[in-house]
């Protein structure tokens, strides 16, 4: 009786300290890990805007500025979000050398004014835009939508392509919006 009084403590310290240790290395790993809601791997659920824009390969341009504008994050959130997502060919419309520039650390205040002018904070279907609708946009200005037959056009970027997200819509755009 005597040993199992000693060696059930001693059992239990082992099984404590081994725990702990594995904690200690749960954590580091998870250290390691870049932070934020976009970080999160979830391969069942419905992708969001960003995760959207990361699986297109025609949107990695706009990706590596979302990157550079270190808005990720706060486009992975619970939203809604519509995003007006330009494609790599509408970037390449803007004059040569814009989006390197752009994609400074030195230019990041501005690119993410240019990206925010690219998401209104609610979740719009091409249908419920109306010829003339004011779109009140995330960098505090407006853009305005027409309706050509049965195109629709932000500004003057055409909607082209629609995918909804799990915290939003994305309308994929021909051109870059600028305010």
């Amino acid at each position: 009786m005597r040993t199992s009084r000693t060696l059930l403590p001693a059992l239990l310290v082992l099984f404590a300290l081994s725990a702990c240790g594995g904690a200690a290395q749960q954590g580091s790993a998870a250290d390691a890990a870049p932070a934020g809601q976009a970080n999160v791997q979830d391969d069942e659920s419905v992708k969001d805007v960003v995760k959207i824009a990361v699986g297109s390969k025609d949107h990695t341009t706009l990706v590596a500025a979302l990157q550079a504008a270190d808005l990720v994050n706060a486009l992975a959130n619970a939203g809604p979000f519509t995003v007006f997502a330009p494609t790599n060919a509408a970037f390449d419309k803007l004059p040569k050398g814009t989006v390197d520039d752009l994609l400074k650390p030195a230019n990041k205040e501005k690119l993410r004014l240019i990206l925010q002018h690219h998401v209104t904070t609610s979740a719009l279907d091409v249908d419920q835009f109306s010829d003339g609708q004011v779109v009140s946009m995330a960098d505090g200005t407006n853009a305005t939508i027409t309706k050509k037959g049965a195109e629709t056009f932000i500004n003057s970027a055409r909607i082209v392509a629609s995918v909804r997200g799990s915290n939003g819509m994305v309308h994929v755009v021909d051109g870059v919006i600028t305010p």
